[in-house]
């Protein structure tokens, strides 16, 4: 956090309390949580999950969901954005290390090491690892059979489709080729003027247009949304913290996305503010984005050095460029998404 030399807290300090106390709230209990918003209720989550609905709008046989948004134009002018050609990635490092918010680390092991090959002529090394992606550390994809509701996925295949050899309809190598698309900040923290939002911090609808406002930048149909909380920086400083609380957008921000025609969502946790604020409804937005209306997530972003590129630039739209491992039948997959200026 950014520390200062006074007696009186700093404006960032002060924002970050107000932020804390929005924290606190959101673990108040069902009733506090109706009398703040009145979107947010059970009966609100079940009548999104038909308005919000793209099941058929590109066939019945359809398994690429609002990635049928980006369409050749718009690679092209995505394509056409790049100023400079500087490219950062959004990929947090591997965790290896087991955590609170960590249960899964990688476990990767040198299965042929340099010591153990002959010193002369041609020798390898190599290694081989396990990771289990989805969950709240590792930057991932999410496909559109990863989350179920009501026994169907996406455009209304029976959840059945996914056995144990894999998912039959909508798995990831649906998109084998790519996605190449222009990518939008949304940097809820620095619109906040903190460093990060504390965990269980909701993002509303106002929250994306006010940014849209400051900084200039509209998001627009075919986008990739991403939301930057600054949940990275608050941990590398404080240290992890039970993912039962993080910071996230709010059920009422996907009738917002719906209408924008958003092609993929993505940020630096799990997109679901946590709690809800929804009672009995633990992942709407991941529910309603990816049964409901077709739109894979990146998940666990790290946004820490394209945010501070982007501010440096004052330019809050980038090329997005991301190739999901190419495997039948998968869920999701692990993902380096590029950001290029």
């Amino acid at each position: 956090m950014t520390e200062t030399k006074s007696n009186h807290p700093s404006r960032r300090s002060a924002m970050q309390q107000v932020a804390a106390g929005a924290s606190l709230a959101a673990m108040a209990g069902p009733e506090a949580m109706a009398q703040e918003r009145a979107d947010s209720t059970p009966a609100d989550f079940v009548r999104l999950q038909k308005q919000l609905s793209n099941w058929g709008r590109w066939g019945a046989d359809d398994q690429m969901g609002a990635v049928n948004l980006i369409t050749p134009a718009k690679r092209k002018a995505a394509i056409a954005t790049v100023k400079e050609g500087a490219s950062f990635s959004m990929a947090r490092n591997a965790e290896v290390k087991e955590a609170v918010d960590n249960a899964t680390p990688i476990v990767r092991k040198t299965t042929r090491t340099g010591a153990s090959q002959p010193k002369t002529g041609i020798a390898s090394t190599s290694d081989t690892f396990f990771i289990s992606y989805h969950g709240m550390a590792h930057t991932h994809m999410d496909s559109l059979c990863h989350f179920v509701y009501d026994g169907k996925i996406y455009n209304g295949y029976s959840s059945d489709t996914v056995g144990e050899d894999g998912a039959a309809k909508n798995s990831i190598i649906n998109f084998k080729n790519g996605i190449i698309t222009r990518g939008v900040l949304m940097d809820m923290a620095r619109y906040k003027g903190v460093d990060w939002l504390e965990p269980g911090t909701p993002i509303y609808p106002e929250d994306l247009e006010g940014w849209e406002k400051k900084a200039g930048v509209k998001v627009r149909s075919g986008d990739v949304m991403i939301i930057r909380t600054g949940r990275w920086a608050r941990r590398d400083a404080l240290g992890a913290w039970p993912v039962q609380q993080l910071a996230g957008l709010h059920m009422s921000c996907a009738p917002w996305m719906h209408a924008r025609d958003v092609s993929i969502l993505g940020g630096d946790d799990a997109q679901d503010v946590l709690p809800s604020r929804v009672e009995g409804v633990s992942q709407p937005i991941h529910a309603l984005c990816i049964v409901a209306m077709g739109m894979p997530i990146f998940d666990n972003l790290d946004m820490e050095l394209v945010s501070r590129e982007a501010e440096k630039r004052k330019r809050w739209e980038f090329l997005v460029t991301a190739s999901p491992a190419a495997v039948p039948g998968a869920t999701g997959s692990v993902l380096n998404p590029i950001a290029t200026f």
